[in-house]
């Protein structure tokens, strides 16, 4: 009996830990590897991308057109994320996170002292907004079209502290869009703090005018980069913003629970830091004589975070770097666009059943498409697409009520399609 029950108890705790395990990515299930580019890919070179969307673990059913809330990771940056951790776990290293730094600071044109890094960009977001030295009455600027990562921070302060908030709806030029900041400008304005792209509907803004007029006034500028690296070209120090928040895991396809916050270098001694640990400071401290004093604080962006990052997310960044670069920014940013305008051009061609709220300027133009179908609920159209296995995002901000479609490089005219023929049967429906 009792070595029965050993045999019982021994067979069943092998089939709990095989029905517990996860299986490994193995060599044998990674796609072929993706060829190193060395020169221009054509933005409709279909059997390129064909390799690159082969790079993904998306299902092959699914037509996924929601990049702007969360980017799929491919199979480099998954696997880059695992041995991270597997490392860590194995060797019992400590460290090894702080590379990243100047790998991101390289990736949009900073230096490695100006990156902190962080788990998304609210955490960016709130660095900067209780970081900045107002007062009750100073009038931040910002748009009808936030995100309440970046909304609801600084609203949260004017409650706090009574600081003012006005806001401006983006134009559908960079022109008139600029124009409408200046128009709110006060001798109490202090910030403007605007999204680079909204989530709304992923109009590009005039970032780099709007910081070189809020130089030329004397205030802070502040921009919410959530869609801006890995869609974009990057160059912070030619854009001249003060901060700029973003993260990893949308247009740069990197690990979830990853970003970074750029603070302009001569801009690290005006915005105070208040969430601090190891490595926030310079070393010098002495507990015994003065706890802390403006010496203290490291003489970097280290200064806004602190303590044991996660190795196996950070490996995964440099490897998402690594995989962008792979195949070029301008090649990935020519392929965005040729998407995002074929989507566009295909909503425009239902005329006035579909009012595309995104901007038709080439400058104002991004990834991203919003759009109404009129007199049709967007929660219904919405269901309707997952319906059909197209994934996009309901609008629901500043009560929009529309939908987004957001295209990448493993994405295809075929499944932009498939959204068309979704609007197209429901606008029937109408009839």
């Amino acid at each position: 009996m009792k070595a029965s029950r050993r045999n019982f108890i021994k067979q069943g705790s092998a089939t709990l830990l095989s029905a517990m395990a996860i299986p490994a990515l193995s060599n044998d299930l990674l796609p072929t590897p993706l060829p190193i580019s060395n020169g221009i890919i054509a933005a409709n070179d279909e059997n390129y991308w064909q390799l690159v969307r082969q790079q993904f673990p998306l299902q092959k059913e699914w037509a996924y057109l929601n990049n702007g809330t969360m980017g799929p990771s491919p199979y480099p940056v998954i696997e880059a994320v695992k041995k991270g951790m597997n490392d860590c776990d194995v060797l019992g290293n400590y460290g090894g996170w702080e590379s990243t730094s100047a790998k991101l600071g390289k990736f949009v044109g900073a230096n490695e002292e100006e990156i902190a890094l962080t788990h998304n960009v609210t955490d960016g977001i709130n660095i900067v907004c209780w970081g900045l030295p107002l007062k009750k009455g100073d009038e931040v600027i910002m748009t009808t079209h936030e995100h309440v990562g970046n909304a609801f921070p600084w609203l949260n302060r004017q409650m706090l502290h009574g600081i003012v908030i006005k806001v401006f709806t983006p134009a559908s030029t960079a022109a008139e869009t600029l124009d409408r900041i200046k128009a709110l400008y006060t001798k109490k304005t202090r910030v403007v703090a605007v999204p680079h792209i909204p989530c709304t509907q992923g109009q590009i803004l005039p970032a780099k005018e709007i910081c070189t007029w809020a130089k030329e006034k004397g205030i802070f500028a502040f921009i919410d980069g959530a869609h801006g690296p890995g869609m974009l070209q990057l160059d912070l120090h030619d854009m001249g913003c003060d901060a700029y928040a973003s993260c990893c895991h949308k247009w740069m396809l990197g690990p979830k629970g990853t970003g970074f916050l750029y603070v302009r270098k001569d801009f690290q001694n005006t915005l105070q830091t208040y969430f601090v640990g190891g490595g926030s400071d310079n070393g010098k401290w002495n507990m015994a004589t003065v706890p802390i004093s403006t010496g203290a604080y490291a003489d970097t962006a280290h200064r806004y975070y602190g303590g044991t990052q996660n190795i196996g997310l950070y490996r995964g960044v440099d490897a998402a770097i690594d995989f962008i670069e792979s195949i070029g920014m301008d090649n990935i940013h020519k392929r965005i666009m040729y998407l995002s305008k074929y989507a566009q051009d295909q909503l425009l061609s239902f005329g006035d059943r579909v009012e595309l709220i995104t901007p038709t300027e080439e400058r104002s133009r991004g990834g991203v498409n919003g759009f109404r179908i009129k007199g049709f609920d967007f929660s219904k159209f919405y269901a309707k697409c997952a319906e059909a296995k197209v994934r996009i995002r309901m609008v629901q901000e500043n009560s929009l009520n529309s939908v987004r479609v957001s295209t990448h490089i493993y994405n295809n005219t075929g499944e932009v399609d498939r959204l068309m023929e979704v609007v197209k049967k429901e606008i029937a429906s109408l009839k």
